[in-house]
């Protein structure tokens, strides 16, 4: 017996509840490389396919989850997403709904890198006490890297605009690859052996993915930087990426052009300065020389004898104003003492015991020659002694008492 017909969207509503049923395919993991990606618009959803050798699949990555990438999704990249099978009902075509996606490998990547540096911090290979100074005026400039890339067009303009002096020397190797390790570790060993006339060196490569810039995270190629002799400036892709080889570089640049521009200084400017200083130093020896020529004409005898009279003139003068301001002083200290002695003359004149008798006082003495002040104390008969202004007299009491 046929079994009824039903419509073809009953039968994709089936499936679709097929698969959002079943625990396997609510929760899948798929690796494959990125194919028909085409970079969407700001906050717009991702659609791309996800192939492996023989097959593909559809894959869905909403606006709001691409927006938080740390990384750009490019076409051929190999990634993992992870999500769930979701179908498409109106044509019946099945994807991965993506919630989560990363870059295939990175994990791996990551882990290595972290593990190498640990490694060879423990064995000191960063430490700061290691690090060789970049020469100030280098003769000669060895660059590292591959010879058909931008980075060692871009370092030789840079250097050539700053300085018409140093030599460049560039030493190709692969900057990535299988091989690329191994070749620019060597590289560095036959610098150090077979290039002394070299002064600093330059290691790097332009921009790339993680897996491009690998070879620069190689132990193989970081111990050949710390074994140098000749000091090391690593530069390795953009600012934002760090390698081991900048960890153990003496000096690491953001790019291969900054790298460039730290390797020498320029001459250009340094010209420039040395014609200022030129200019100031002449400047400065002929005013020297003009001091010095004024110097010699003071040893002429005529000058030095009109100079010697100048100046016992000017001390004379000097003398005679000095002498003039003393004798101005002692005239007024004269002066003043003077009047000083006339006022203490007049108080001690006031003050002479004969002046005051001149007035009609008298001065009574007892027998003894003391000075009679209280009258009451005499005693009748007594002999008393009166002193005058002019001449003396000797009496005898008759009375005495006290004042009436």
């Amino acid at each position: 017996m046929a079994v009824k017909p039903i419509k073809v969207s009953q039968l994709n509503n089936y499936i679709k509840r097929i698969l959002q049923t079943d625990p396997i395919l609510g929760n899948i993991s798929v690796t494959g490389e990125i194919s028909n990606f085409r970079k969407p618009g700001r906050n717009a959803h991702a659609y791309f396919s996800l192939k492996d050798q023989t097959s593909s699949v559809r894959c869905f990555l909403s606006g709001d989850k691409y927006a938080c990438l740390d990384f750009e999704l490019e076409e051929g990249m190999e990634v993992i997403v992870h999500g769930f099978i979701y179908l498409h009902i109106p044509n019946g075509q099945y994807s991965i709904n993506i919630s989560v996606i990363e870059a295939a490998g990175q994990g791996d990547l990551a882990a290595a890198f972290a593990q190498l540096k640990a490694k060879l911090a423990a064995e000191g290979l960063f430490d700061q006490k290691y690090k060789k100074a970049i020469p100030g005026f280098p003769h000669k400039v060895a660059v590292v890297t591959s010879a058909s890339g931008a980075a060692v067009r871009d370092i030789q303009k840079i250097i050539r605009q700053k300085n018409d002096y140093v030599d460049i020397l560039i030493y190709p190797v692969l900057v990535q690859g299988v091989n690329a390790a191994g070749e620019i570790s060597a590289a560095i060993d036959d610098l150090n052996e077979n290039h002394k006339d070299v002064d600093v060196m330059i290691v790097g490569r332009g921009g790339g993915s993680a897996e491009d810039l690998w070879a620069f995270n190689e132990e193989i190629v970081a111990r050949s930087i710390f074994r140098s002799q000749i000091p090391v400036i690593s530069a390795v892709g953009h600012e934002t990426d760090f390698t081991i080889a900048d960890f153990v570089a003496d000096l690491r640049a953001e790019t291969p052009t900054a790298a460039a521009d730290k390797a020498v200084p320029d001459t250009f400017l340094m010209r420039e300065y040395l014609a200022e200083l030129q200019i100031e130093m002449k400047r400065n020896l002929r005013m020297v020389m003009e001091d010095r020529r004024k110097a010699l004409a003071l040893c002429d005898p005529h000058s030095f004898g009109r100079d010697i009279q100048s100046r016992i003139a000017m001390e004379q003068m000097r003398a005679e104003t000095l002498r003039a301001e003393m004798e101005k002083q002692v005239a007024g200290k004269v002066s003043e003492c003077r009047h000083r002695l006339a006022l203490l003359k007049e108080t001690l004149d006031g003050a002479d015991p004969k002046r005051i008798l001149q007035k009609g006082y008298s001065v009574v003495t007892d027998e003894t020659g003391h000075i009679v002040k209280d009258a009451s104390l005499l005693k009748c008969d007594q002999m008393i002694k009166i002193e005058a202004a002019a001449g003396f007299a000797e009496a005898r009491v008759t009375k005495a008492g006290k004042e009436r």
